[in-house]
C-alpha cells in the first residue's frame, strides 16, 4: 500500500496522526509532494523498511537539511520514479501537470502545493493530490491511500 501526502508545513499533530495511519494500513511506499517546511518532521514520515520519494516544495527553506536529513531521498521535482513497472511523475507546484496527463506516459502522477484535494483518472493515469496533510489552510488534513496493482484509491481525513 502507497501513502500519498503533501503540504505537511510542520504540523506535528497531524504528522503524529500521519506515523499512526503507516503503521495502520502497512505503508510500504510513501511520496510526499513537498512543503515539509523544517527537517524535524521528518522522523515521522522516514520509518525502517518503507520507501520514501519526496519533492521540494516552494515553503522548504533549510533544502540542504532536509536533504541531507533524508539521505538525499528529497529531490528537486519534478522528477519521474520507476516501480514495480509502474512509472510515477512526482512534482510540488502543478507546473508540468497538463503536459504530464497528456503525455500518457504516466500510471501516476502526485502532485501538491494548491492544498485542494484531487483524484482523478486521465486516460491510463492516475493524478492525485492529497490536499494538505496539515489542515493549516483549508482546516482539513487529508492522504490518499494507494494500491497501486488494482489502482484504487482511499482519501483519509486524519
Amino acid at each position: 500500500m502507497w501513502l500519498i501526502l503533501s503540504d505537511s508545513h510542520d504540523n506535528l499533530t497531524k504528522a503524529k496522526e500521519i506515523e499512526k495511519v503507516i503503521e495502520s494500513y502497512k505503508i510500504d511506499t510513501i511520496f510526499h509532494c513537498g512543503d515539509f517546511v523544517a527537517p524535524f518532521i521528518l522522523p515521522y514520515f522516514f520509518k525502517d523498511n518503507i520507501e520514501f520519494y519526496g519533492v521540494f516544495g516552494n515553503n522548504d527553506g533549510e533544502r540542504l537539511l532536509l536533504s541531507k536529513k533524508s539521505n538525499g531521498k528529497i529531490r528537486t521535482g519534478p522528477y519521474e520514479i520507476l516501480i514495480q513497472n509502474f512509472k510515477i511523475f512526482l512534482m510540488h507546484e502543478p507546473y508540468a501537470l497538463k503536459a504530464a496527463k497528456e503525455s500518457n506516459l504516466y500510471d501516476f502522477i502526485f502532485f501538491g502545493h494548491t492544498h485542494e484535494l484531487v483524484v482523478e483518472k486521465y486516460n491510463n493515469s492516475v493524478i492525485i493530490n492529497p490536499g494538505e496533510s496539515s489542515g493549516w489552510l483549508t482546516g482539513k488534513a487529508t492522504v490518499v491511500l494507494l494500491e497501486p496493482e488494482e489502482k484504487r484509491w482511499e482519501i483519509l481525513t486524519i
